[in-house]
């Protein structure tokens, strides 16, 4: 690529890499980490030059928005990060409208990461009770808005009585609902089904790297 340095061609081919292998983009400290260089601010020195040049595109308004000019890719989704979920203890939080407030930020992702399914929303995760289902502290998962789950699916779920927020997998039983964590260390919980309400399902994950 001519009149491109050394430096900026290494940060697109790590952009490249990163999008093919995570369908979403990286953080300017994904590529300060990823690419050796000493702070964040060169990297943004860096982008704002490549961006000047048309070799990428970015929403200063959105999270993760770097886009490659060269290359089309497909419709992009924006995702509002609503705030923390509990994977682990529950975390209390205010009322259950908390998942349809003013979002921490926006995720641009690709449609192939959200399925291209609407109502979907992010919740960084805190805790390790889903670390055998590959969620982890620090996490971030995707989330479809519905009321209903199948047996065995990983769910947000309200917790009427304690008025708190947690992470599981839902399982129906006689007389009553299953909140079953994901790591063999820790019990399951059990709720009448009054007592509890089906918040979205987890229909992906974006890991901390």
């Amino acid at each position: 690529m001519a009149g491109i340095s050394n430096t900026r061609l290494r940060i697109l081919n790590f952009i490249r890499k990163f999008l093919d292998e995570r369908d979403y983009t990286p953080t300017v400290r994904d590529i300060a980490r990823g690419c050796n260089i000493s702070t964040p601010s060169v990297v943004q020195h860096h982008l704002n030059t490549l961006e000047r040049q048309g070799y990428i595109h970015r929403d200063p308004k959105v999270f993760r928005s770097i886009q490659l000019v060269e290359r089309k890719r497909e419709a992009i989704s924006r995702v509002p990060l609503l705030g923390t979920i509990a994977a682990g203890k529950p975390i209390p939080v205010p009322t259950s409208d908390t998942w349809t407030s003013i979002p921490e930020e926006t995720l641009q992702l690709t449609d192939e990461v959200t399925r291209g399914k609407k109502g979907i929303y992010a919740l960084r995760v805190k805790g390790f009770s889903m670390i055998d289902a590959l969620v982890g502290d620090g996490d971030i998962v995707l989330v479809q808005q519905t009321s209903t789950v199948e047996d065995g699916e990983v769910a947000a779920v309200w917790l009427k009585i304690e008025q708190e927020v947690t992470l599981k997998k839902v399982y129906h039983e006689a007389g009553r609902i299953r909140l079953q964590p994901a790591n063999t260390q820790m019990e399951p919980m059990y709720y009448q089904p009054e007592d509890v309400e089906i918040q979205g399902k987890v229909i992906g994950v974006l890991r901390k790297l």
